[in-house]
Order: C-alpha cells, then structure tokens, then sequence
C-alpha cells in the first residue's frame, strides 16, 4: 500500500527546495559580485581589481582625460564596431560561399539580401558597420596626435595604433572583393596592380602574385582574400588589441593637450603608471 505524505510533510520538502534553490542563486550571484556596491575607495578599488572588463582601464584615471569633448569615445566606438563587424561577419559566413564559379559568390549575396529574413539588414549593417570602424580609427588616430597622447611613456602604443590602423585598412580591402561583382573585381585589379608595382620589378610582382595566386584577379584571389578577411586578418587585429589595452592599463590615460600636463607628463615618466594617473610627482 503507497505512503501517503501528510500536507505538512509535502510543505516542508517545498521550503526546503525554495531555501536550497535561494542559496544556490546567492551563491551564484555571490562569485560574481562579490564586493557589493562600490561606495568607498576601497570598495572601488577591488571592484576594479575583481572585475575583468573593469581591469583594463587604470586603477585611477584623472577627469580631464576621459571627458567626453576631448577622446569624443572614438577607441571605445572603434572596438564596438569591431565586435558588431566580428558577430555580423559570421553570421554572413553561414551563408557566403566563396567561389567564383557561375559567379557563386555574387549570387550568394544577392540570396542573402532578398531571400534570407532580415539579410539585407545584415549585410548593411556589416558593410556600413566596416567604413565606420575605417573612420573611428583613423579620426582616433587623429585625435591622440593632436593632443599629444602618444609621449612618453605611450611611444609604443602609438606604434600598436599604427599597425591596428593598418590591418583595419587592410580588412576594408580584403573585404571589398568578396561580393564578387564588377565593382569589387575592378577595384582589386587597380589595388594589386598598384602593389606589384612596388620597386624593384621581381619584388612587386611577387608581392603582387601572392596576393592574386594568379596572374589576374579570379579565384585564387577570392579565396586568399576570404582567408584573410575572415582568420588571417581578425587574428592578427585581436593580438594587437590586447596589446593595446594592456599598455593603456600599464601606461594611464594621457592627460589633454595642455601647458601644465606637458610638464606634468615629463615630469612623471619615471613615475609608475598609478602614480601618474593619480597626478602624484616626484619628491
């Protein structure tokens, strides 16, 4: 004969799953936050400290040099840009075939706009998405050789903004031949042209081989330039966006293109870069 559990019985294994599940939220909740609200200087600290996204930035950072009118957010718009372009980019991948066969490739985009939901606004946004990114970095660029932000102690991470410049215009190419129409095609011609046209003649046109795989822009070239445009290229721009944060932890924001901060800056190479973020000179 079965066992009939009581009422109160039947309640208290409730409770007691209602008080199991509450403790595995608090403690799931607990790992992740685990200072509380920062409402001191201690506790703003190890909320830094304690948090990975937190502790790229500095420890200290002084107001003038993150107001809005003088970075205007262009490196922070830049990286979202990149991961908008990275999400886009692969789902188009679930679609895009790169062959030039038939004119595959061209097709490919032409059924991912009118026949995929929502493709149209998918690749726009990845295209639209990619010249914006070409603009933020290069207005970025701008932006910290106009106020100075690449002395001392930033030598090198002005050389990283270099090469992050760099390969960004180098995605925008490799990515304008994907859609395979006359544009693209025409467009890569005059490019590689003008790459092999690189003193001394054997260098240019072997430059210019490796790129195209052929002697005229066809599949070879396609496929090497989705190679690069989809692995190559992102590998080599996340590596140096990791570089580039890393030496903004270590290295403090800059302070503004001012009198007083050009001799405050010298005066603090020496100094580490929590010192100098907290504006503390020398004895």
């Amino acid at each position: 004969m079965a066992r009939i559990t009581s009422p109160g019985g039947m309640r208290g294994r409730l409770l007691r799953a209602r008080a199991g599940t509450q403790d595995v939220w608090r403690d799931v909740i607990g790992s992740i936050v685990r200072n509380g609200w920062p409402s001191s200087v201690r506790g703003r600290s190890l909320a830094i400290m304690n948090s990975v996204f937190l502790h790229l930035h500095p420890i200290r950072t002084r107001p003038d040099a993150i107001r809005m009118t003088y970075t205007f957010g262009l490196g922070g718009i830049s990286f979202f840009l990149f991961l908008l372009l990275t999400l886009t980019g692969v789902l188009l991948m679930f679609y895009y075939i790169p062959s030039s066969t038939n004119g595959l490739a061209y097709q490919t985009i032409k059924d991912i706009q009118e026949r995929q939901p929502f493709g149209y606004l998918l690749r726009n946004m990845h295209r639209w998405g990619a010249h914006g990114m070409v603009i933020t970095v290069f207005l970025h660029m701008c932006r910290v050789f106009y106020t100075g932000s690449f002395r001392a102690p930033r030598q090198f991470n002005w050389v990283v903004g270099v090469v992050l410049l760099v390969l960004t215009f180098l995605l925008s190419f490799t990515g304008y031949l994907l859609p395979w129409d006359q544009l693209a095609i025409w467009a890569i011609t005059v490019g590689t042209n003008m790459i092999g046209s690189t003193p001394p003649p054997v260098l240019g046109d072997f430059i210019h081989f490796l790129l195209v795989g052929d002697f005229t822009v066809s599949q070879n070239a396609l496929i090497r330039f989705y190679t690069l445009h989809v692995i190559g290229l992102p590998l080599l721009l996340t590596i140096f966006l990791a570089v580039h944060f890393w030496r903004i932890r270590k290295d403090g924001f800059s302070r503004g293109l001012t009198f007083t901060s050009r001799i405050s800056d010298s005066g603090d190479a020496n100094l580490s870069a929590g010192a100098r973020a907290a504006g503390r000179s020398r004895e």
